[in-house]
């Protein structure tokens, strides 16, 4: 017995007309007959009373539309679902970002997710104690925008975009953008930041600001939480340098005066892993990260 030839059944079974159900079918009234022989036969139970005048439904043949219709249409539903996984655009779909792109990239690609793959659920982390690299290997994560390329050979990177670091300030705070000439400005300044003796890409970055400059900033608070930074400047205790994404969060007690220093943005994910769902999101960041170099920001 084939699923086509319980379609045909079901399909006769609404029509009770053969020629009317053939041409619906597509195939030729004798084709569609044969197809129903063939199922009586198969099952040993007459499913329609025929005459020259009219076919009608046994008690058999209609106890057994009652049952297959349901079956079909969960059928349906089951190779519908299969298929959307195959295409990748259903499942389950975790992605690790740092905090800087909470304000910016990750709003308008999460966005253009939701539209583009409506079923897919995504899971989005913002890992403190637990590194990206580990998130991936151990399969906790699938996807991770980091500020530095993966390193271990198992895991695959590629560059979305780089953006400049700046100095936050309070929004009353003396220096702006027009009087501001260097970081010997604030040698008199509190500083808020992450722990410059941490062996990150993005701290080593910072190292390599202060040390341009011969300049040892007075670390007042250290954080790695970029809203904790932007809160703790709007109260005025402390400065900070952060990516300039920051200013997206729309703070209007902290202000941002660009650095001539650069800080980039990479995707990363499992270098083995030929998911479907993994091809679609990459294509869905590359153009989110497109649009928003575009956009200017």
């Amino acid at each position: 017995m084939e699923i086509q030839q319980i379609k045909y059944f079901l399909a006769l079974a609404q029509e009770l007309h053969f020629w009317n159900t053939a041409e619906r079918m597509f195939i030729t009234q004798s084709a569609l007959s044969r197809q129903i022989k063939a199922l009586e036969d198969e099952l040993g139970i007459q499913l329609f009373e025929r005459s020259k005048r009219s076919v009608k439904l046994t008690e058999a043949g209609t106890f057994l539309r009652d049952q297959w219709r349901p079956l079909l249409d969960e059928i349906n539903r089951i190779h519908l679902q299969a298929r959307k996984i195959h295409d990748g655009a259903f499942g389950y779909f975790r992605i690790g970002y740092p905090g800087s792109i909470a304000y910016s990239f990750m709003p308008k690609l999460i966005t253009s997710i939701s539209h583009t793959l409506p079923e897919l659920k995504v899971e989005l982390v913002e890992p403190t104690d637990i590194s990206f690299e580990e998130l991936l290997l151990n399969y906790q994560m699938d996807l991770a925008f980091r500020r530095d390329p993966a390193v271990n050979p198992s895991l695959q990177s590629t560059s979305l975009y780089s953006e400049p670091f700046a100095l936050v300030v309070p929004s009353n705070h003396h220096l702006t953008e027009q009087t501001f000439t260097g970081l010997q400005d604030l040698k008199d300044e509190r500083f808020i930041l992450s722990n410059l003796a941490q062996t990150t890409f993005y701290t080593s970055s910072l190292r390599q600001i202060f040390e341009d400059h011969s300049f040892t900033p007075n670390v007042y608070i250290e954080t790695d939480f970029g809203a904790m930074v932007l809160g703790l400047v709007s109260k005025g205790l402390g400065v900070s340098i952060l990516p300039y994404s920051y200013s997206f969060s729309a703070n209007p007690n902290v202000r941002f005066i660009m650095l001539p220093y650069q800080v980039n943005l990479y995707a990363t994910w499992r270098r083995d892993d030929k998911s479907p769902v993994l091809r679609n999101i990459l294509q869905q960041v590359q153009d989110a990260a497109y649009n928003f170099i575009s956009d200017g920001n």
